[in-house]
């Protein structure tokens, strides 16, 4: 029955309804989301002048979260990597404080399309070329500067385009020179993501084949820390005994959230530290 029904006794049920929702709301709350806290330091959320103002004020810093879409086996979504950039890079740029965060880059190179390779192989994997991708990264940095901006922080959630994050920062680096603004290639957040994370489980007495380096144990709890709806609980058994032919590497199926945040402390922990200290901020 459409909302804007002209019967007066649906009326009175649909406000009975909405009054009831508006109730139980105001009870509980909102569901709280990763995003939730750090959402006012979203650039793409903010009009031009607000933006304006901030940069004036001195919100001089600004994050641009890579990800990358791309195949993890049958049990987490494609675009892990972008809804998991996103919430950190909110976490740390609200613990930093004067910094915002760019709209996340979802299109990075993932392997040759023809012949497929890497995680071409798998359907729904978007790649493109290294050229590309540092172009784009390069324009994204000079436009910040542009507008006033004095540190753009390239911060990447997938180890492939490691490589390209630090040449882009080099390259305006030699460009602009000391003085100019700061291209800054975070590659210290990939590494807590990966070998940080993977020791911390490690510690705890998980195997290093069951941690895995791509969709395994750690992989899989750091999405379900950031975001439960990224994974396919029912589909674990399927991941771990399909193994690399369904692009796992790794076993998933005893990832939970509470190891998946011991990874998102560390994280945000650790690209704090390196990050204040290369913008000589205490």
């Amino acid at each position: 029955m459409p909302i804007f029904t002209t019967v007066p006794g649906a009326r009175r049920q649909i406000r009975a309804s909405a009054g009831l929702a508006l109730l139980v709301w105001a009870m509980l709350g909102p569901a709280p989301t990763a995003l939730a806290a750090s959402a006012g330091l979203m650039l793409d959320a903010l009009t031009w002048t607000e933006v304006r103002d901030r940069i004036v004020a001195g919100q001089t810093t600004v994050l641009l979260p890579i990800g990358g879409t791309e195949q993890s086996g049958p049990h987490l979504v494609l675009g892990k990597h972008n809804v998991r950039v996103q919430a950190l890079a909110g976490q740390i740029a609200q613990a930093l404080g004067q910094a915002l965060v760019a709209p996340v880059l979802a299109y990075v190179p993932e392997g040759s399309i023809d012949p497929p390779a890497a995680h071409m192989r798998f359907t729904g994997t978007i790649s493109i070329p290294e050229s590309a991708f540092e172009a784009v990264l390069e324009s994204a940095a000079r436009s910040f500067k542009r507008h006033g901006f004095k540190a753009v922080v390239l911060l990447g959630d997938h180890g492939g385009y490691q490589k390209n994050l630090e040449r882009v920062a080099a390259k305006l680096k030699r460009e602009w020179g000391p003085a100019g603004c700061q291209v800054i290639a975070l590659t210290e957040y990939y590494r807590a993501a990966q070998a940080g994370h993977a020791e911390l489980l490690a510690a705890r007495g998980f195997s290093k084949a069951e941690i895995g380096t791509h969709a395994g144990l750690a992989d899989t709890a750091l999405a379900l820390a950031v975001d439960p709806a990224l994974v396919r609980r029912d589909l674990l058994a399927q991941a771990a005994k399909g193994g690399e032919a369904q692009g796992v590497y790794g076993d998933p199926r005893r990832a939970t959230a509470e190891l998946g945040q011991i990874g998102v402390d560390h994280i945000v922990e650790t690209s704090l530290a390196a990050l204040r200290k290369r913008l000589g901020r205490p």
